[in-house]
């Protein structure tokens, strides 16, 4: 991937209906990093303020990490309006705030808390909001994957400042905790919390059997909660390393989904082990790679009364085949998840606040780069050898 011409620069955009509110200059223009298409370099837009509406905040970012949803979008694989600014992963510092501004717990926002906050702007009154599904809102926008607007110029996480708009679930953290273990909450972990609720409304984690079908930021981050919360939990990957990282949060056993039917190492193999050892047939499994071979698998080992969470399946690929009789007489539930509720993050920042004490969560960022070198961390993060890369502005303008 290309790096971006150094010099900011001017794009042409579509403007945002801007109403009333607070408007904040700058001492020293904010920069954002924008896409604007594959095989094209980010390039620099400088951003000398906003107009904050009522509940709005601006952030400046202490750090983003590069989710795998970032790469795929830069290498086309999903469809993205352009130009954008990428990151929806991030943690910052609160700058400026406007009137009736609020954290999730429904606390006044105070300028100089370290936040994170949701990657899902919802309207809160839509029959979608209102039964409980806001990160499906009709009116939804999302950082990091919207059109760049004229008004909205800082809407993703690849920059050094973000404006985070009403509608957003905000929430503060604890000054102790690392930026690489809180960066993620705000979809990695958030979304791991929301899978696991999806999972153990149905099936109790506490003595469950859990299969995790991919070992990436996710997998990991789920070992970790499932193991936390009483579960035993068997990861499947075929990355050799990312099954010697699951051993690190806590799993009881890996397995290689590549592994010949037979072998000792396959999935199936090390479930039956783990079953002649003892241990509970498998009621909860989370697909978490989006591999159709993933899913098929869990679907296929998934024992008598059990969930299968599907979570990595976010973009177009091979249909799965599904028998019906076999859902039908073994009791299978199949649920899917999608993003999360307020309420997920605020219980993903409460774990990741004690769990990075007793997990390497602060390992997982492998390397950092500074804001202008952003395609070059795209460009590593393409190559799955880090869980996540980090990206960090230049040193943070001050308000007065």
């Amino acid at each position: 991937m290309p790096e971006h011409d150094p010099v900011a620069e001017q794009v042409t955009l579509p403007a945002l209906t801007l109403g009333v509110g607070r408007e904040v200059v700058l001492p020293r223009a904010a920069e954002a990093m924008v896409w604007s298409g594959v095989g094209q370099p980010l390039a620099c837009v400088a951003v000398p303020g906003v107009l904050l509406r009522p509940g709005d905040v601006l952030v400046e970012v202490e750090l983003a990490t590069v989710c795998g949803s970032d790469v795929h979008t830069v290498l086309g694989h999903r469809s993205a309006a352009k130009p954008l600014v990428l990151g929806h992963e991030q943690i910052g510092r609160i700058v400026a705030i406007a009137e009736r501004s609020y954290a999730a717990n429904g606390m006044p926002l105070r300028v100089g808390q370290r936040v994170v906050w949701s990657v899902a702007v919802s309207c809160g009154t839509c029959p979608r909001c209102r039964r409980g599904v806001p990160q499906k809102c009709l009116e939804l926008v999302t950082y990091g994957h919207e059109r760049m607007q004229r008004g909205w110029e800082l809407s993703g996480g690849f920059a050094s400042h973000v404006q985070v708009r009403a509608g957003t679930a905000v929430v503060v953290v604890d000054e102790q905790v690392p930026a690489t273990v809180l960066a993620p909450a705000s979809c990695a972990t958030a979304t791991v919390v929301a899978a696991l609720g999806a999972a153990s409304a149905l099936v109790p984690l506490a003595g469950a059997t859990v299969l995790v079908t991919g070992g990436g930021m996710l997998g990991v981050t789920a070992c970790a909660m499932a193991t936390d919360a009483g579960a035993l939990v068997l990861v499947s990957d075929p990355d050799a390393a990312r099954r010697r990282l699951a051993l690190a949060f806590g799993a009881a056993a890996v397995a290689d989904p590549r592994a010949p039917r037979d072998s000792p190492t396959g999935v199936a193999s090390v479930l039956a082990a783990l079953q002649d050892a003892g241990a509970a047939e498998p009621t909860i499994a989370l697909e978490l790679s989006g591999a159709r071979m993933a899913v098929q698998t869990a679907i296929d080992l998934i024992g008598t009364g059990g969930v299968v969470v599907l979570v990595g399946s976010v973009s177009p690929g091979e249909p799965v085949l599904l028998d019906p009789e076999s859902i039908v007489r073994r009791l299978i539930t199949v649920r899917g998840v999608h993003n999360y509720t307020p309420s997920d993050l605020q219980q993903a920042v409460t774990y990741l606040s004690g769990a990075w004490h007793r997990h390497p969560f602060s390992a997982l960022v492998g390397t950092t780069f500074p804001l202008e070198k952003a395609d070059a961390a795209l460009a590593l993060a393409a190559t799955a050898r880090h869980p996540r890369v980090g990206i960090t502005p230049q040193p943070p303008a001050t308000l007065g």
